[in-house]
C-alpha cells in the first residue's frame, strides 16, 4: 500500500492507496498518522478514495488513529468513502464515530 500526504489550508491530508489490511496497510496507516502528529498536525483528514479493501485490522486501525488524534487534542475526519468501506463502517456502526464527507473541499472547510 502507498500513502501520500498533502496539505490544504492547514489540514494534513493522508491518502492511502490500496488495501488497509492486517500486516501491511494497517501498519502504514498507523505510521502515517503518528508521523503527522509528531510533525505537529492537529487537523488530519483521511482521504479513502483509493482504498480498495478494509479488513477488521484496518477498521481497528482507523478507530485507533481517531482515538490517538483525539487524545492529542486533534481532529481526525474521513472523506471519499468507497462503497465497500462505507458498508463496513455502517454495519459496525462506526460511521457514527467519524465525521465523514463526500468531497475534499467540504471536508477541509469543516475543520475549525
Amino acid at each position: 500500500m502507498k500513502i501520500e500526504v498533502s496539505y490544504q489550508q492547514g489540514v494534513t491530508v493522508i491518502s492511502p492507496k490500496g488495501k488497509i489490511t492486517i500486516g501491511v496497510g494497517d501498519v502504514a496507516l498507523r505510521e502515517a498518522v503518528h508521523e503527522a502528529l509528531e510533525a505537529g498536525a492537529r487537523k488530519i483528514l483521511l482521504d479513502l478514495e483509493n482504498v480498495t479493501t478494509v479488513d477488521s485490522s484496518g477498521v481497528g486501525e482507523m478507530v485507533s488513529a481517531y482515538t490517538t488524534v483525539t487524545n492529542r487534542e486533534g481532529q481526525l475526519k474521513i472523506v471519499n468513502l468507497p462503497s465497500k468501506v462505507a458498508d463496513i463502517l455502517q454495519m459496525t456502526q462506526l460511521i457514527q464515530v467519524f465525521d465523514s464527507f463526500d468531497n475534499l473541499q467540504e471536508a477541509v472547510d469543516s475543520f475549525s
